[in-house]
């Protein structure tokens, strides 16, 4: 899915949600069993019941790889269904890769040829010659932490440089000389919403997949406000809850409650930037 076709569907589906699939084994609904087998079953439940209404998907490897090689082919497998069956999500591999060339060209074969994502997150720390490997893939999605949501973002990326710029801001300056905004994408902390019109300076055309919204604080509107460009520019992430919203057997019809809240909030803050 290139950034028309992306815009297209955030348009159509009236909504920029991405549903984050942290499908951890231990916290499934207990009628399900707590195995591999478990989690996929759980995984296609929520595709089913949410698919109308996100354009994009975010499977997180962590809660994969614990299950062995079973977790890695169910990993495949919910890629797969998501490809198969509704071909107008965006399939985000959460990963965050980084490393030394020849291991990031490993790492961007398995996500993109053999796992088959769309695009994967990744981390900027070790420089441009560990982010090339997965920019080779010019059909794909490079998406690289800029700004995040959690409290320790501050140890590192709110360093003031000699230069007087903060750190995450001359890692966004630098990354957008990399590739343009048809291949790159910048995470970016719905908690840190009040920081976008800065990071919108730097990147005015870039995506921005945006974690944080619900349970760790942040604010829809308030990322809209500071964020949204006349393309929309966000995929807005909200995994636990969704996809844990019931413990019960309606597990998948309360996904879709939760998922229609937020579609119809996404859909009034597209109707008041003018987006559609």
């Amino acid at each position: 899915m290139n950034k028309q076709q992306l815009v297209e569907q955030i348009r159509r589906k009236k909504s920029f949600l991405c549903v984050g699939l942290d499908s951890d084994s231990t916290l499934l609904p207990p009628h399900l069993p707590q195995t591999a087998e478990g989690v996929l079953t759980f995984n296609k439940a929520i595709i089913d019941a949410t698919a109308d209404l996100a354009v994009a998907y975010k499977p997180n490897e962590a809660f994969y790889e614990p299950l062995g090689a079973e977790g890695i082919d169910v990993l495949g497998e919910t890629i797969d269904y998501l490809h198969e069956q509704y071909p107008d999500t965006l399939v985000i591999l959460d990963a965050k890769r980084g490393d030394i060339g020849n291991t990031s060209a490993q790492y961007a074969k398995a996500a993109f040829e053999e796992l088959g994502a769309d695009a994967v997150t990744t981390a900027p720390y070790m420089g441009r010659d560990s982010l090339s490997p997965f920019l080779e893939y010019t059909d794909r999605w490079t998406v690289l932490l800029a700004l995040t949501s959690n409290a320790g973002s501050a140890d590192f990326q709110h360093l003031r440089l000699e230069d007087g710029r903060l750190l995450y801001q001359a890692v966004l300056e630098t990354a957008v000389s990399w590739a343009s905004a048809e291949q790159l994408m910048f995470v970016a902390g719905a908690t840190q919403a009040t920081l976008f019109d800065q990071i919108r300076e730097i990147a005015p055309d870039y995506f921005l997949l945006v974690p944080g919204v619900g349970k760790q604080g942040g604010s829809l509107e308030e990322v809209c406000r500071h964020g949204m460009t006349e393309e929309c520019g966000l995929i807005v992430n909200s995994s636990r809850g969704i996809i844990f919203a019931s413990k019960g057997e309606d597990f998948a019809d309360a996904a879709r409650t939760k998922s229609i809240a937020l579609q119809e909030e996404m859909e009034r803050e597209l109707e008041r930037h003018h987006v559609i």
